[in-house]
């Protein structure tokens, strides 16, 4: 089974996005693909999405409520065959971890290797709205590949 990670700084917001819109690629296209998400801190260890993230991805139909943050660790190395940054200093912060072959997911859906913004940079609920649509139409792409195995 292929298995693919989202990895973002504090899986709260981006990478659960990722996560989850996924899961709802794979389910809807009826592939077998091990999914999840980890920050490259661990500083919300534990915790749930963030309420905006919850929410947004709610507006789409996507269930992100029962992720929790968790940091990447040595075993997700092996576990994982696929590994993909929201934003460039995650995939640095991974490779230097020691994962390698890491995507950049701006890199697809045509974004021309854009960093997937945080939202929390943007005022209000707009940013979240802006990061789903750019994370769910490089995910869709991604997965397409995979499935393709054109990566």
């Amino acid at each position: 089974m292929k298995s693919i990670l989202f990895v973002c700084l504090g899986n709260i917001c981006r990478s659960p996005l990722a996560h989850g819109a996924a899961q709802k690629i794979a389910k809807e296209k009826n592939l077998e693909l091990l999914i999840d998400s980890a920050g490259t801190s661990n500083w919300h260890e534990g915790e749930a999405p963030c309420e905006n993230s919850i929410r947004v991805a709610k507006q789409y139909r996507v269930d992100i409520s029962r992720q929790h943050s968790r940091p990447i660790t040595k075993e997700d190395i092996i576990s994982f065959q696929y590994v993909v940054a929201m934003d460039r200093q995650n995939r640095e912060d991974m490779e230097a971890f020691g994962f390698r072959n890491v995507y950049l997911l701006g890199d697809f859906g045509d974004f021309r290797g854009e960093d997937v913004p945080d939202p929390y940079f943007f005022n209000g609920f707009e940013g979240f709205e802006k990061v789903y649509t750019m994370v769910s139409t490089c995910v869709e792409d991604f997965i397409e590949k995979v499935e393709n195995e054109s990566l």
